[in-house]
């Protein structure tokens, strides 16, 4: 099983919000969706500008854990290393 690390934002520069998953398409539809009472219904963040896999839960859970410790400006620097315009790239994962 591929377990996912994500950033959402809430727009280019905006809020952001980091999680993993073991379904990425549907996790990230749920956020879209405001499907769930939580931080990005609240702060209205729904656009997927980053992900990664790993092989298991552990590597995967460890890694959402320091990304969430990294500073802002670490984040942005993930995010631009691979999405430099921040496009929303949801509807590429789920082609």
């Amino acid at each position: 099983m591929t377990y996912w690390v994500y950033i959402l934002a809430s727009a280019p520069g905006g809020t952001l919000y980091v999680g993993v998953t073991n379904d990425l398409v549907r996790r990230v539809y749920e956020h879209r969706e405001g499907l769930a009472e939580s931080f990005t219904k609240r702060y209205h963040i729904k656009i997927l500008v980053y992900f990664e896999a790993h092989d298991t839960i552990t590597a995967a859970l460890q890694r959402e854990k320091n990304i969430k410790h990294w500073s802002r400006e670490w984040k942005v620097d993930l995010i631009v290393a691979g999405n430099p315009e921040w496009r929303d790239i949801y509807d590429e994962i789920v082609r």
